[in-house]
């Protein structure tokens, strides 16, 4: 007998998996701006959507959007854009900042308005230069390499403290999570019971089943891994 599933629940479109759009602010984009410019910085504000604070941009030509708030910066404050210039909060082209700078807020592609590096407290580092790519250093320890015309902010993402204090309990992450709208928490099918999950089960020192689905595993059984070529860990070199 298949079992509801928590992918297929997630399916039918409920309130319960859905995030609370309407009390988000806006995306936070940089701008695409072909000359150098400028904009100050009218209000810093905080968003559910997002785990840093969001500083309100307004434009030379009076349009006005939201970015990820550097650290340090205050209300008033001018941004420029395109420049050499290596201060907190500006934006410019990864081609144009010295290796070493710490940035933040990066573009995967250029004029996207920044898809990397967007968390509370976070930044990254660029290690090497090149006329065809940027190399840089993430949070999470990999090296990536970049298009020298996507832009990055200067700066660390605002927000470092909020990791630092713990929960302490699971009430507080709870309501942590609710005020978000998010699923919480994530519980593994081989933990569930066999009611819940096709990977629950047993009551034995070995908890759960077998990963294989098979073929012809209806919708609330196939899951895990169907018809694989390799289970477990490899080992040693294939000859």
């Amino acid at each position: 007998m298949g079992k509801r599933l928590i992918q297929q629940r997630r399916g039918k479109g409920s309130p319960t998996y859905k995030r609370t759009g309407f009390r988000f602010r806006s995306q936070t984009r940089m701008k695409q701006v072909k000359e150098e410019g400028s904009a100050v910085i009218k209000d810093l504000t905080t968003c559910p959507a997002h785990s840093a604070p969001l500083a309100e941009l307004r434009y030379e030509d009076n349009t006005s959007g939201y970015i990820i708030a550097p650290e340090g910066v205050r209300t008033g404050q001018r941004i420029r854009f395109s420049t050499r210039e290596v201060k907190i909060g500006n934006i410019t082209e990864l081609r144009k900042i010295p290796e070493g700078t710490a940035i933040f807020n990066i573009e995967a592609q250029p004029g996207d308005g920044g898809k990397f590096v967007k968390a509370s407290g976070m930044s990254a580092r660029i290690v090497a230069k090149s006329k065809s790519r940027i190399t840089i250093l993430l949070p999470s320890k990999k090296k990536k390499d970049f298009h020298p015309e996507c832009r990055a902010c200067i700066g660390a993402a605002a927000g470092s403290g909020r990791p630092e204090k713990p929960f302490y309990k699971a009430g507080r992450k709870y309501f942590e999570m609710k005020s978000k709208n998010r699923l919480w928490p994530s519980v593994s099918g081989n933990s569930m019971n066999a009611v819940d999950h096709p990977f629950g089960g047993t009551k034995s020192n070995k908890k759960g089943r077998p990963t294989i689905a098979p073929r012809n595993a209806p919708p609330g059984r196939k899951v895990g891994m169907i018809s694989p070529k390799d289970t477990g860990r490899k080992k040693g070199k294939k000859r």
